[in-house]
């Protein structure tokens, strides 16, 4: 059950949200039990684990920055509607 000091209007207050009575009785047991899980992993001893953003490692995978050909602007611009002799050209957009 939730504790006595937690005011689950409140916190709904502040999280911007409008709970009804029924609503704010269920977060509030809900929430009620989240915070008395908590209070059973402080139990615990976790001095020796070390800290950690994911459950498994994660490792970035690099490749060489090599530079390929590309196209030319000729290529880039075969199949263009509307072009200029070296730009892409695009109706104005106004909002």
């Amino acid at each position: 059950m939730s504790p006595p000091s937690l005011d689950i209007q409140r916190i709904a207050t502040l999280s911007r949200l409008k709970l009804s009575q029924e609503e704010g009785a269920q977060y509030a047991a809900q929430l009620g039990k989240i915070l008395d899980y908590m209070q059973t992993l402080e139990k615990h001893d976790l001095s020796s684990v070390e800290p950690s953003a994911h459950a498994t490692p994660v490792f970035d995978v690099w490749r060489e920055d090599v530079s390929r050909p590309g196209f030319t602007c000729e290529q880039a611009l075969a199949n263009a509607p509307r072009k200029t002799p070296d730009q892409f050209m695009i109706g104005k957009v106004v909002e």
